[in-house]
């Protein structure tokens, strides 16, 4: 008898443990959904959609250099981050507009002898920025710039930027900076 009634009990937590664990990630679901952050199949939302129609004809990087892009750097990867990749950036566009038709910088991924567009990167310099805006932190569509310190890959000034990857999945979250599907390895420089 006491050995059924262990079973039962037993029996009892393993569906209530299966319950939790399906309402748990049906909420990181809804939670990824809700913040445009796909772990597979297109990224969604309405700013991954923006940035991938605007850049859409800088798919081919040499289209982005034409357009007057140009490479900053190598390839920027971090030892337990995952990467970032390699960044086209068009410096005439480091001012204090944010406009989503127009990214300040592609990021592209070195795979298979080919650049892969991969994210758009909005940046605004601090100094640019901060006079005539301050307090408030510049955002795109809603989203947040975060404050990156100087000196950087962009020079020694402190600035504002944000990664959006509408072109590649990341896990982490699609504003996030950093991508651990992402990788340096196929880039012949190496990695910053």
């Amino acid at each position: 008898m006491y050995a059924k009634r262990v079973i039962c009990a037993l029996t009892g937590a393993s569906a209530l443990m299966l319950m939790s664990v399906s309402t748990v990630q049906t909420q990181t679901t809804q939670i990824a959904g809700h913040h445009g952050s796909a772990t597979s199949g297109r990224v969604k939302g309405p700013l991954p959609e923006a940035v991938r129609r605007a850049t859409e004809p800088f798919r081919d990087v040499n289209a982005a250099i034409a357009a007057g892009y140009v490479l900053n750097g190598g390839c920027v990867s971090g030892p337990e981050e995952g990467a970032m990749g390699v960044h086209y950036a068009k410096f005439a566009l480091f001012d204090a507009i944010l406009d989503v038709e127009e990214p300040e910088v592609l990021v592209y991924e070195p795979r298979s002898g080919r650049l892969h567009l991969v994210a758009a990167e909005y940046v605004t310099p601090a100094a640019a920025w901060d006079p005539p805006n301050s307090p408030l932190t510049p955002q795109l569509m809603g989203h947040l710039l975060h404050s990156a310190p100087g000196p950087n890959r962009y020079g020694p000034d402190a600035f504002y930027e944000l990664h959006v990857w509408a072109w590649k999945d990341n896990p982490r979250g699609t504003f996030a900076d950093w991508n651990p599907n992402v990788s340096c390895s196929g880039w012949p420089g190496g990695s910053l």
